[in-house]
């Protein structure tokens, strides 16, 4: 099979996206359109795949990492001075190679790879990947020859009135044969109004050879949708999240509104799970089977085990172990881990804690900073007191502890197993095993006070 390589365009600035964010790192689904690019790139297993960079060039960097080589664009000259960054790494190289912008996260490497077959079987020197639809305004139009193959693109400004009806778009994306297209590129002149290099002015020069050029139409012209303009990222971000969710029904998960449900890419959900309306599950979440995650729920980047019950409840880098209940209003903050059968009621806010299994946090209650044993229970308005205003100290609670209500535990602190906190109880001191733990001041009743206040009200002392 012959070799396949990419080149990512990534160098522009995106100066109608009107942001400080380098326009290819703007999220699409949770994650930057050029990690969508890339993504589908790498799922097609090529050989090479060259990012071209510009503006913003370290922050991409960061982001993709060692996924990609890398090519410096200094300065923006158009898009074949761009591919030409590339020469050092692809140069002399046999097989296709397909140029593909940053900010098209919606293309497939479904679409791709149909693409690359087309263009093999043709023995094309350069593929177009071409769209119908319905309002071509704006766009390149696709000029084909009595025969099919492509005879040009022309531009919206250069049209006439009869191909301006024309619907097969140019999407942007091409794919050469990788030695014609370096040798072409040193013919590509810059003789226009912006005095930029274009790469579709390399299609010309093979045509002018006498060399196979063709037009490769996708089926969903959605995957054409370039972003320029914070228009387009919504629209993007529409289409995505249709996808994902229509991948997740298909897969066996329930979307109660799916209009109103917000997944990210990387998100994953097991069958037969129910998502309620509201929901915005976001980052590397992982959810588990037969769960029900309820209206208003946030989910970030978090693991949440089958059979968990989740209501308007925020859950935040942790994980829930299976048969978990959590909410209403409940706040699981990040480094948390709750074991079987956690129970934790309304607003109730858990910090970088551990739960054993079959605890449980009715309402109203703070656990910041503990390690907290099997069936241990918190009465309402329980306070892990975790920071003295300088350090956080942590608090260590044996298995079968009971908590009585409006219980603070001033932390750093230990619990032995099977002890017992009196209700309205300020705990310092390490209680041992077995042990009622009890402090309160001692109850004093004045006869009479309240009759007395009366009467000093009443004469206005």
């Amino acid at each position: 099979m012959a070799k396949r390589y990419a080149v990512i365009l990534a160098a522009g600035q995106g100066s109608r996206m009107k942001s400080k964010l380098y326009k290819v790192l703007h999220p699409v689904a949770g994650k930057p359109m050029v990690g969508h690019v890339a993504e589908q790139l790498e799922e097609m297993s090529l050989d090479k795949i060259v990012t071209i960079v510009g503006h913003g060039a370290e922050k991409v960097k960061d982001y993709l990492g060692q996924r990609v080589d890398y090519a410096l664009q200094e300065e923006q000259l158009g898009t074949a001075h761009a591919v030409q960054q590339a020469r050092s790494l692809l140069m002399g190289e046999e097989g296709t190679t397909v140029v593909v912008s940053g900010d098209t996260p919606l293309l497939t490497a479904e679409s791709l790879n149909a693409a690359f077959g087309y263009h093999e079987k043709h023995q094309a020197k350069v593929t177009v990947l071409s769209a119908h639809v319905e309002n071509s305004f704006g766009y390149g139009r696709v000029i084909r020859d009595e025969d099919g193959s492509l005879d040009r693109i022309i531009e919206e400004k250069d049209a006439t009135d009869e191909e301006r009806l024309i619907r097969e778009i140019n999407t942007g994306t091409y794919f050469f044969d990788n030695e014609a297209l370096f040798n072409s590129l040193n013919k590509v002149e810059n003789n226009n109004a912006q005095g930029e290099y274009y790469l579709p002015d390399v299609i010309e020069i093979l045509k002018e050879e006498k060399e196979r050029v063709e037009a490769y139409s996708i089926d969903d012209v959605s995957e054409a949708l370039g972003v320029n303009d914070r228009k387009a990222l919504s629209q993007a971000e529409m289409l995505m999240r249709e996808r994902i969710n229509e991948k997740h029904m298909t897969n066996g998960v329930t979307l109660i509104n799916p209009q109103s449900t917000y997944i990210d890419s990387d998100v994953e959900i097991g069958k037969d799970t129910v998502i309620e309306p509201n929901v915005y599950l976001k980052g590397s979440t992982a959810i588990g089977e037969d769960c029900v995650i309820g209206i208003n729920s946030v989910i970030i980047d978090s693991q949440i085990g089958n059979q968990s019950i989740i209501q308007s409840s925020t859950i935040d880098q942790s994980t829930l172990e299976t048969e978990v209940t959590i909410g209403p209003n409940a706040h699981i903050r990040p480094n948390s881990t709750l074991k079987d059968q956690v129970h934790i009621g309304n607003f109730v806010e858990v910090k970088n804690s551990l739960l054993g299994k079959g605890t449980k946090s009715g309402h109203l209650t703070y656990i910041g900073d503990a390690d907290v044993g099997e069936k241990v229970n918190f009465g309402c308005g329980t306070i892990v007191v975790n920071y003295d205003g300088h350090k956080k100290h942590r608090t260590t609670i044996g298995d079968n502890a009971f908590i009585g209500c409006n219980v603070n535990l001033i932390s750093p602190l230990v619990l032995e197993p099977n002890t017992f906190i009196a209700a309205g109880s300020t705990i310092t001191k390490d209680v041992p095993e077995d042990a009622l733990a009890l402090e309160r001041a001692e109850e004093i009743h004045i006869q009479g006070y309240v009759s007395r206040q009366r009467e000093k009200w009443e004469k206005g002392q």
